[in-house]
């Protein structure tokens, strides 16, 4: 039941994907303490670790289930299968080279730059008719 689906394949994406799982699976135990646990006053009677066990309890089950998920998930045939494919697309890009990257981030930085003046002065247009005509 807990065997590795196609083990040598799609390694990276699989791993990449059950890392990611389990960040969001921490930082949702996480948040889940501080809104609802942090302060919350439990009935402790004469033993002070009721409290606390259970404040800490609850979010280590969660976490520790999004772990098992995770795992499970991404061993799962179907789900596998996709990552595997997805792996297998990803290794076909050619990725551009470092001077290539370069160039093209200024193209499109100078292109938003543009876009933002332009249509600024549009903007500066049609206010400057509307006051004219009084209409705002």
């Amino acid at each position: 039941m807990s065997d590795i689906y196609k083990r040598n394949q799609g390694r990276m994406v699989r791993q990449v994907t059950c890392l990611a799982i389990w960040v969001v699976s921490f930082l949702a135990a996480w948040r889940f303490y501080e809104t609802f646990l942090k302060e919350a006053t439990f009935d402790e009677g004469s033993n002070p670790w009721i409290g606390t066990s259970i404040r800490l309890g609850i979010p280590a089950i969660m976490f520790f289930i999004g772990l098992w998920g995770a795992f499970r998930l991404v061993n799962w045939p179907k789900f596998a299968d996709f990552l595997i494919s997805v792996e297998a697309e990803l290794n076909k890009v050619s990725w551009p080279s470092w001077p290539e990257l370069y160039r093209a981030s200024i193209v499109v930085m100078f292109t938003i730059f543009f876009l933002v003046v332009l249509l600024f002065s549009y903007d500066l247009l049609w206010a400057w008719i509307f006051q004219a005509l009084k209409i705002a």
